[in-house]
């Protein structure tokens, strides 16, 4: 079983470390990493590249976390019978690709997205209720800084829930937290201190981070 997550992990890192938002930056002929947070992000590039942007961003990341895992699950070992495990496994090395990919110098995304993938990956009946929880609350605080804790906050709670007792899948989804915590260290200082910058807010790139 070891040998099999090690090969889960890597297999998810690898394909985290696809940053969507870096390339779409580039085709556009801008590095988006001198911008805005920094962050080659969705929601960087939504601040940076516009709506467009932003949206393919968001997309490409959530399916980076999906064809991995769908290939654990289904191809490389279809008939292990604890392959949620293994399918978490390979999520969690997704996000850390894109928090941390080794052709960008280990400085990635947040990882909202990929561990958004990773999560319906894992359990589709998480969508209805991480929609509502994420968009709720950016609605009614204006700061999706706000609404990307809180689903990295379901995930464990999801657990705890549905998968009671299983104490291996609660440590990996409290992983997924703490990264995204991690990662969002910045922002909850901004948060903190009043100065987050709210949804709709717009840089011009000319101006750099």
């Amino acid at each position: 079983m070891f040998i099999k997550i090690i090969l889960c992990l890597a297999l998810g890192y690898l394909f985290g470390c696809f940053s969507t938002g870096y390339v779409i930056g580039k085709i556009n002929k801008v590095d988006i990493r001198q911008y805005g947070s920094g962050n080659p992000g969705t929601t960087n590039a939504l601040r940076t590249l516009g709506a467009k942007a932003g949206a393919i961003t968001l997309l490409g990341d959530m399916l980076k976390a999906f064809i991995p895992t769908l290939m654990v699950r289904f191809i490389i070992f279809p008939d292990v019978s604890n392959i949620q495990i293994l399918v978490l496994y390979t999520g969690l090395g997704v996000v850390l690709g894109h928090n941390y990919p080794f052709w960008l110098s280990f400085k990635g995304g947040k990882g909202i997205a990929a561990t958004g993938g990773a999560m319906v990956a894992f359990d589709p009946r998480i969508i209805p209720v991480g929609l509502v929880v994420f968009a709720g609350s950016v609605a009614i605080t204006k700061y999706v800084s706000v609404g990307s804790l809180l689903v990295a906050i379901l995930f464990p709670i999801w657990m705890l829930v549905f998968y009671p007792g299983n104490l291996h899948m609660l440590i990996i989804s409290l992983v997924f937290m703490a990264l995204a915590f991690i990662k969002h260290r910045s922002n909850i200082k901004r948060l903190i201190n009043g100065t987050e910058n709210k949804l709709g807010q717009k840089i011009n790139i000319k101006d750099k981070k």
